[in-house]
């Protein structure tokens, strides 16, 4: 590894890339690794790579930075947990950005991190497949665009959130309204006083229901199953800041305790309101499942005064209604899925093979 820092160091990403790799017909050999994925983590590991003098080659499938915070992000969007705990490595956050950056605030610092480093992501390159050539002891990377890359090195950068889910239910095809995914919902305006439907209540579900709120909709947020609502801060600080700090001391049952004695506290009984918690605390929850605790940005006070209604899960839709299981029908002239994403690893990436 020293002989290879030492024939790539004082090299630009950017100009490594062009004078190394060698092309025979449309397979490309490169030297350093291949990540895959130009969003935080892919510009993360290209920066600390380019720190030890280790060339590095970003594919990224859409035509810009950290896509799904360009494309698939609702306007209101803010970080949920303080900036401090969000930043990249090697470059903090301008000191002037709020606790809570904005989404265009913190795409601006993305931009500003990629520019300081000088990476330089190959933009529209679908990774379709990505595999080990044990003949040769090297990965072969191939791209919907009929490219290949042949690297020792492939990293796993396109998230957890790389393709929308979206649930079949009996009569979609017949509903009259819109049906759309949170990835392609951008402000509440255009559903200014129409009955929305939010299925989901994660974040992105709640924050939604806030937004359609503000903008004089009339949202109903479906509740399948039970959840943990936490205040997004306590004592002055964030909650998740709060947990870090107790985790260093105390074992994961006892902070569970403690957050869920202090949002009784905060937020009240939120089973009085359709929103069961889960018999496991939520730090034991998120460990066992990876379900995220909701961090309540003020929707909460929406479902106690009922400008938010709680519903069950959907039994079936009507051209112009929503059946619930609990026999209720009521009338809907949107439906908003916010119902997650899905990791999309599975289907490029061949190990065992």
């Amino acid at each position: 590894m020293s002989q290879y820092l030492k024939e790539v160091e004082g090299k630009s990403i950017h100009d490594e890339r062009m004078r190394t790799r060698r092309k025979e017909g449309s397979v490309c050999w490169f030297p350093g690794p291949v990540i895959v994925g130009g969003g935080p983590s892919g510009l993360a590991a290209a920066a600390c790579l380019k720190q030890k003098g280790i060339p590095s080659l970003i594919l990224e499938r859409a035509h810009c930075l950290a896509s799904m915070w360009q494309l698939k992000t609702y306007d209101r969007l803010r970080l949920h947990l303080p900036k401090h705990f969000c930043q990249l490595p090697l470059m903090s956050f301008p000191s002037t950005f709020p606790s809570y950056p904005t989404k265009h605030q913190f795409l601006s610092y993305l931009k500003a991190y990629a520019q300081h480093f000088h990476i330089n992501p190959c933009f529209g390159k679908a990774v379709v497949s990505a595999e080990f050539d044990h003949t040769i002891g090297h990965w072969r990377v191939k791209t919907e665009t009929q490219e290949e890359y042949v690297c020792k090195w492939v990293i796993v950068a396109t998230g957890e959130n790389a393709e929308e889910v979206v649930p079949e239910v009996e009569g979609m095809d017949e509903f009259a309204g819109p049906i759309l995914h949170t990835s392609s919902y951008k402000s509440g305006a255009m559903f200014s006083g129409k009955k929305v439907l939010v299925v989901g209540c994660g974040n992105s579900g709640m924050e939604v229901c806030l937004d359609l709120c503000e903008h004089n909709a009339l949202p109903s947020l479906v509740v399948r199953d039970s959840v943990h609502i936490l205040p997004q801060q306590m004592f002055g600080r964030s909650t998740f800041g709060v947990c870090m700090g107790l985790m260093k001391w105390l074992p994961i049952s006892v902070v569970d305790k403690f957050l869920l004695v202090m949002s009784h506290i905060m937020l009240g009984d939120t089973a009085r309101f359709g929103l069961e918690r889960p018999k496991l605390g939520p730090l034991h929850l998120k460990n066992l499942s990876g379900k995220t605790p909701v961090l309540d940005v003020g929707t909460l006070a929406h479902i106690k005064s009922r400008k938010i209604n709680v519903c069950r899960g959907i039994k079936r839709l009507t051209r112009h209604a929503v059946e619930f299981v609990d026999g209720k029908i009521l009338n809907f002239d949107a439906i908003i899925l916010a119902t997650g994403y899905k990791s999309n690893v599975p289907f490029w990436l061949k190990v065992g093979a």
